[in-house]
């Protein structure tokens, strides 16, 4: 890692921090996935930012507002927080190109797989993205963590799912407790990140697609 910079742990939301059930808006509706309190208690302890990266299409489709979202965010941090764990900061996407309502269809830089939300947390927080990790349960989280020079992307999938042959440093894992022990236990030399020869919006606090 440079010498005065930062490591972050990426993570999208609904399918990483979520159970993804569609639109999530609600504490009823929010499920957090087994594993991710430790996984992330973990990666803290290692000296990793968490930083949560979600496009927010049930916001620009009209399903629930922004101001929804944001309670439900508050809340969803204050769980962390509970668990010791504190979320350095979450971006949010709530555009979307084609379906989007009013002033919500926008074909923002900031939604994945661009990676505009992923280069403005590298700003803000002096970032060095080859020595940082990104979790996503789509292929746009990986492309997104790609184009923004993130060196480690890991898609976090229940299905077979693999990645394109251009994503040359995702790996396909099925379960966060997995994801920990691989990258955030030290159990396999692995702790500030992979060596070449061993993988050969204006909103800024976006989960639905």
């Amino acid at each position: 890692m440079s010498v005065g910079r930062n490591k972050a742990l990426f993570l999208d939301r609904d399918g990483v921090i979520n159970v993804d059930s569609g639109h999530v808006h609600s504490r009823e509706a929010f499920e957090f996935k087994q594993g991710i309190f430790e996984l992330c208690s973990a990666a803290q302890g290692l000296g990793y930012l968490i930083i949560v990266v979600t496009n927010q299409a049930g916001i620009a489709r009209g399903y629930y507002s922004e101001s929804d979202f944001l309670k439900l965010t508050n809340w969803m941090i204050a769980q962390f927080k509970e668990n010791k764990v504190h979320i350095t900061r979450l971006y949010y996407c709530p555009y979307h190109p084609v379906l989007g309502v009013g002033k919500y269809k926008y074909d923002s830089s900031d939604r994945k797989p661009n990676p505009g939300m992923l280069l403005r947390a590298e700003s803000d927080w002096n970032l060095d993205m080859v020595s940082s990790i990104l979790i996503g349960d789509k292929l746009s989280d990986i492309q997104a963590g790609s184009a923004a020079g993130v060196r480690t992307q890991i898609l976090l999938s229940s299905e077979r799912t693999q990645c394109e042959p251009q994503e040359p440093f995702c790996h396909v894992f099925h379960s966060l407790d997995d994801i920990r022990r691989r990258f955030f236990s030290g159990e396999n030399g692995f702790i500030q990140k992979p060596s070449l020869e061993e993988w050969a919006g204006t909103p800024t606090t976006g989960g639905g697609e």
